[in-house]
C-alpha cells in the first residue's frame, strides 16, 4: 500500500522519535540521529505530496525539519504557515511557529504567535509556556505568574521546570522579602507549596533529572518537610555520581550536607561535606556547624578559619568571627571571645548577630557595663524588623532584670507589644515575662498568651502554655470561672504540644491548684491520684528533647518530683509520698533534690504521729543539713522557717528566711525575693499580734515590708502594715486610714483575700470607736459584694457586746 499517506506519516514520526531516544551508534551505523531523521523528513514530503490539504502532515513536517541535527528553519516555517492556511484555527501550528520565531530571537513575531494560540484555545498549555519563555528573555515580572498559570493549566515537563526554577530563584533572593512582588508571587501565591506539590509530579514522572530532584529538596527545606528533602538530594547526587558531573555534584552534596544538618546527622554530615572540594563558603561553613553539633569544636574551629579565608564581603567574615567566637566561648575562653566580636563590630559592614552575641555574652556573665555599652549599640543600627525586635526586647529586658529593676521588665515588653502589636512573637514574650517579673498582671499576661494564640498558630503552642501560667499565678481556677480557667487552659496546650514536657507539668501544677482550692471550700477534690501518672509522663518525655535543652528539661522533671510529693502531703497520702521519693532514691541515690522531698515527708509523718510535739533536736540538725545539700533550693529554706516557727524557734526561722532572701537576691529572682520578705514579715507579725512586748518584731515586719514596697506594689506588705498599725495603735485614725486604703480599693489587682482580711480588722476598729455611719457603710460594702463572713461576724460582734 504504498500509495496511502498516513502510512508514510506514521513511518516519518516512526523515525523521528527513534532519532529522539538516546542509543548508543558506531561508526557506518544506518540509524544515527541525523539519518533517521532525514528519512522522517523524506517519508513526511511524500505524504503529503500525496495529500497536501492535511495540516498534520505540514505541522510535523515542520517540527522535524526544526530539530536538532537539520535545522532547516526555513523549511520550518514554510510548513508551518501551510498548515495555518489548510487550517486556519490549527492551535499547534501557531505555537509552533512562534516556538519557531522565539528561537530565532524574533520575540515580536513569537509573541504574536502565541497571542494568536492563546485566543484559539486558551486552556492549551504550550503556548502559555511559549509566553513564560518570552518574559524570561525581555526580564518581565509577569514571568513567574505566566509560569505558575502553565501549572494550573497541565504538569507539562517545561511549564513545572520553569516555574520551580523561578520559584528557586526568587527565595535565594534574601534582598526581595518586603517587595510587593515577592508577597504576591511567593506569599499570596502560595507559591511554595504549588511549586513542591507540582515538582513532585514532575520528578514520579522523570526520574532522572537530578536538577529537578535538587529544586524539589529546596522547595521540601522550606516547607520544613525534612526527610523528603534529604530523599531528593540524595536521589541527586547519586544520579550526578553516574552522570560524572562535577560541578553539579559538589553543589548536590552541598545541599545535601545541608539537609542531614537540619535533620540532626551531624556525623553523616560531615562525611557528606569533606567528600565536596570545599572550596565554596557554604561548604566550609556547613562542616564547621556540622562539626560543631557533633561535638568535634576544635575542627569546627579549624573549619571556620577555613571559610574566613574563603569569604568574599565582609559581611561574610563578621558572621564567621561571630561564630567563631561563640566557639570560643564555649571552650572557656572568654577574652579571646570578646576580642572576636569587638573586631566584628571594626569592620565596614558591622552585622546585628555580633553586637546580639556581644551584649548577651555580658548579660550571661552579669556584666551589666558590657551588656549596656552592646545593647545601646545595637539600638543605634536603627528600625528593626521581625526577629530581630524581639531579640532586642528580650535582651533589654534581660538587661533590666540584672539591674534589679523587675518593674521596667513589664514595662518594655509592653512598649514593645505597643509599637508592633502585630508581632506575635512579642505578646509570647510578654506572656511568658510576667508571671516571673510581675505576678500581680497575670490577667494581663493571660490575655497576652491569648492574643499570640490568635495571631499565630507556631507562638500559639507555646504561648497557651505562658498563658496557662499565668493564670496559676493569678489563682484562677474552675470554682471562680468554670470556662477560662487554668486547668482548661493546660488541657488545650497537652493537646497541641503533647511532645512538650513543660506542658504536662502545667498540667499537672492546674490540678494542684483545683485540689488546693476543693480542700479551701471543703469540698472534696476531683483530681486526686494523677501526681504518679502525670510525673512519669513528664520523665518519659524529657528523655526526648534536644541536647540543648536538656539541662531544663531535668531541673523540670526535679521540679514534678517535688509537685508530686507535695500533691500526695496535701491529700494526707505520707506513705505513698514517702514510697515515691524511695522509688526514685534507688536509682538516683545521691540525688539531693529527692532526699530533701523524703526528709519533708518524714519530718510530716513524724508531726501527725507525734500529735504536732517538740521534734529532737538531732532531727531538726538532720533536717537543716539536708536543706543545706540543696542550697539554691529556696521552697526548702521556706519549709525549714515553717518547721522552725512551728516548734517555737523564730529566731533560727528568721535566720532560715534570710538565708534565701540572700539566694533570691543572687540568683535575681524578682518573686522569690518578694516572697520571702512577705513570709518573713508574716513570721514577725505574728509576736505582735499576740502582744510580745519589746520592738524588734515590730522592727522587722516594717523592715521587710518596706523592702517588699521597694520592689513593686504590693497588697500584702500594705495589709502587714496597717495590721502592725492595728496592733500598736488600734483606735488611731492612721489605722482607719491604711485599712480603708484595702477595702476601698477601685484596683481589680488586690486579692479578695487582702480586702476581705483588711475588711475584718476595719469592722472591729470601727465597733470599737462605735462608729455607726462607716459601719453601716462597710457592711452595705459587704452586701453588695457578697461578703457573707463579715457580716456573720458582724452579727456575732453586735452579740457579744
Amino acid at each position: 500500500m504504498p500509495g496511502v499517506p498516513s502510512l508514510w506519516y506514521d513511518l516519518g514520526l516512526n523515525y523521528y522519535h527513534q532519532a529522539s531516544r538516546p542509543c548508543p551508534t558506531t561508526e557506518g551505523d544506518q540509524n544515527t540521529p541525523s539519518l533517521l531523521l532525514e528519512k522522517a523528513q523524506q517519508c513526511l514530503k511524500k505524504a503529503i505530496m500525496m495529500d497536501s490539504e492535511n495540516h498534520s502532515y505540514w505541522n510535523s513536517l515542520g517540527v522535524i525539519s526544526m530539530s536538532k541535527g537539520l535545522e532547516n528553519f526555513a523549511l520550518a516555517q514554510h510548513c508551518f504557515i501551510k498548515s495555518i492556511q489548510v487550517e486556519s484555527s490549527n492551535v499547534v501550528a501557531w505555537t509552533n511557529l512562534g516556538s519557531l520565531y522565539l528561537k530565532k530571537d524574533n520575540i515580536e513575531l513569537a509573541h504574536k504567535a502565541f497571542k494568536i494560540a492563546q485566543s484559539l484555545e486558551p486552556l492549551y498549555v504550550n503556548c502559555w509556556i511559549g509566553q513564560a519563555l518570552i518574559a524570561e528573555k525581555v526580564g518581565s515580572y509577569d514571568t513567574m505568574d505566566l509560569f505558575r498559570h502553565t501549572t494550573e493549566l497541565s504538569t507539562h515537563m517545561e511549564g513545572v521546570k520553569g516555574y520551580a526554577y523561578w520559584v528557586c530563584s526568587t527565595l535565594l533572593d534574601k534582598s526581595n522579602r518586603d517587595s510587593e512582588l515577592y508577597r504576591y508571587n511567593i506569599v499570596q501565591m502560595n507559591a511554595i507549596s504549588a511549586a513542591q506539590v507540582a515538582l513532585s509530579k514532575y520528578t514520579e514522572r522523570i526520574q532522572s533529572d537530578p536538577d529537578a530532584l535538587i529544586m524539589l529538596g529546596y522547595l521540601n527545606e522550606h516547607l520544613q518537610l525534612k526527610r523528603q528533602a534529604l530523599q531528593s538530594y540524595q536521589r541527586a547526587v547519586e544520579l550526578l555520581q553516574s552522570m560524572s558531573s562535577t560541578e553539579g555534584l559538589a553543589f548536590a552534596l552541598g545541599s545535601y550536607g545541608r539537609a542531614l544538618c537540619t535533620s540532626g546527622q551531624w556525623e553523616e554530615a560531615v562525611c557528606v561535606y569533606n567528600s565536596t572540594p570545599l572550596q565554596e563558603l557554604s561548604d566550609l561553613s556547613g562542616l564547621a556547624l556540622a562539626y560543631c553539633k557533633a561535638g568535634l569544636i576544635t575542627e569546627s574551629i579549624n573549619a571556620y578559619e577555613r571559610a574566613l579565608a574563603v569569604a568574599a564581603s565582609e559581611k561574610e567574615k563578621a558572621y564567621i568571627l561571630t561564630a567563631l567566637a561563640l566557639l570560643q566561648h564555649r571552650q572557656g575562653n572568654l577574652d579571646l571571645a570578646k576580642t572576636l566580636l569587638f573586631k566584628c563590630s571594626m569592620i565596614k559592614e558591622p552585622i546585628l548577630e555580633s553586637l546580639l552575641c556581644l551584649c548577651a555574652l555580658g548579660l550571661v556573665h552579669s556584666d551589666t557595663t558590657l551588656a549596656t555599652a552592646a545593647l545601646t549599640e545595637l539600638l543605634k543600627q536603627g528600625s528593626a524588623s521581625g526577629r530581630v525586635i524581639e531579640q532586642r526586647c528580650l535582651l533589654t529586658c534581660t538587661l533590666l532584670a540584672l539591674q534589679g529593676n523587675y518593674s521596667a521588665v513589664q514595662r518594655e515588653a509592653s512598649r514593645a507589644v505597643h509599637s508592633n502589636p502585630g508581632n506575635s512573637s512579642l505578646w509570647a514574650l510578654l506572656s511568658r515575662l510576667i508571671p516571673q517579673y510581675y505576678p500581680k498582671k497575670a490577667n494581663g499576661g493571660a490575655m497576652a498568651g491569648h492574643v499570640a494564640c490568635l495571631s499565630s498558630m507556631t507562638q500559639g503552642k507555646r504561648a497557651l502554655l505562658y498563658s496557662g501560667v499565668n493564670q496559676l499565678a493569678s489563682g484562677r481556677h474552675s470554682g471562680e470561672d468554670h470556662h477560662r480557667n487554668a486547668l482548661k487552659t493546660m488541657q488545650r496546650a497537652v493537646l497541641l504540644c503533647p511532645d512538650d514536657p513543660a506542658t504536662w507539668a502545667g498540667l499537672m501544677a492546674a490540678c494542684h491548684t483545683e485540689n488546693t482550692s476543693c480542700y479551701l471550700t471543703g469540698s472534696a477534690p476531683c483530681r486526686q491520684g494523677l501526681e504518679q501518672t502525670l510525673m512519669s509522663v513528664v520523665s518519659k518525655k524529657v528523655r526526648t528533647v534536644d541536647e540543648i535543652e536538656r539541662p531544663l528539661a531535668q531541673s523540670l522533671e526535679g521540679w514534678v518530683l517535688q509537685q508530686a510529693v507535695a500533691g500526695l502531703m496535701l491529700g494526707g497520702q505520707l506513705e505513698q509520698a514517702e514510697a515515691l521519693c524511695s522509688q526514685v532514691l534507688n536509682v538516683s541515690p545521691e540525688h539531693p533534690a529527692v532526699m530533701l522531698s523524703l526528709r519533708q515527708v518524714q519530718c510530716q509523718r513524724l508531726l501527725v504521729a507525734s500529735g504536732g510535739s517538740v521534734l529532737p533536736d538531732s532531727v531538726l540538725e538532720q533536717l537543716s543539713n539536708t536543706v543545706v545539700m540543696n542550697p539554691t533550693n529556696l521552697g526548702a529554706w521556706h519549709w525549714l522557717a515553717e518547721v522552725y516557727r512551728s516548734q517555737g524557734l523564730l529566731v533560727q526561722a528568721v535566720m532560715a528566711y534570710r538565708q534565701s532572701l540572700k539566694i533570691a537576691s543572687q540568683l535575681g529572682l524578682h518573686s522569690s525575693q518578694v516572697a520571702s520578705l512577705l513570709r518573713l514579715a508574716l513570721l514577725a507579725l505574728g509576736p505582735c499580734m499576740a502582744g510580745v512586748p519589746g520592738n524588734d518584731w515590730k522592727d522587722l515586719v516594717l523592715e521587710a515590708t518596706t523592702e517588699v514596697l521597694k520592689l513593686g506594689s504590693s497588697p500584702m506588705a500594705l495589709l502587714f502594715q496597717a495590721l502592725l498599725q492595728y496592733v500598736n495603735k488600734m483606735g488611731a485614725r492612721d489605722t482607719r486610714r491604711l485599712l480603708e486604703k484595702l477595702v476601698y480599693v477601685p484596683s481589680r489587682d488586690f486579692p479578695v483575700t487582702v480586702v476581705q482580711v483588711a475588711s475584718w480588722y476595719l469592722l472591729r476598729h470601727l465597733h470599737a470607736k462605735n462608729d455607726q455611719e462607716l459601719m453601716n457603710v462597710l457592711l452595705e460594702r459587704a452586701k453588695m459584694y457578697g461578703d457573707q463572713r463579715l457580716l456573720e461576724f458582724h452579727a456575732q460582734l453586735v452579740s457579744s457586746s
